[in-house]
């Protein structure tokens, strides 16, 4: 009689038993053999051809997604910014302005303060793609903005 623990040879087709290997494909993401989606020993048939290719996602010209974005966003009227960082943000510069007593805000000066600060930044980046043009560029650079704040300071405007 064998001993329990060895594994008697069957006849015919072998018995599926769990073999430990090195690689350890296990399936779980470390290391072993990856697989390419067919059994690399079966044949190609002309009625199996195989996986599916897979299909490449559609690409846009350049500039296409970009002036769809700019018309997406110029149709709504939602703030761009998030709200809580912004107001933590504001409530950092108070704080640091006066340490002693800390400034309360109401919510709607935060929100007025906010859109306030969104209408400035595009009416900034507005000026700098002006200059960028100016200069027969399509890109605004950081040159283009700080042009664009100094212009402004030269006409009296707040920088």
């Amino acid at each position: 009689m064998p001993p329990k623990n060895t594994a008697v040879p069957t006849r015919g087709r072998a018995r599926n038993v769990a073999v430990p290997t090195r690689g350890g494909a296990t399936g779980r993401g470390r290391g072993g053999r990856r697989s390419s989606g067919a059994y690399r020993g079966a044949p190609l048939r002309p009625d199996h051809p195989g996986p599916a290719p897979k299909s490449a996602k559609k690409r846009y010209k350049p500039g296409t997604v970009a002036l769809r974005e700019i018309r997406k966003y110029q149709r709504e009227t939602k703030l761009l910014l998030l709200k809580a960082p912004f107001h933590r943000l504001v409530r950092e510069i108070c704080i640091n302005l006066s340490p002693d007593d800390p400034l309360r805000w109401q919510s709607s000066a935060l929100q007025a303060l906010q859109e306030a600060t969104e209408a400035y930044i595009v009416s900034l980046f507005n000026d700098a793609n002006l200059c960028a043009i100016h200069a027969k560029r399509v890109t605004i650079q950081q040159k283009d903005i700080q042009l664009a704040r100094r212009l402004r300071a030269a006409h009296g405007n707040p920088v």
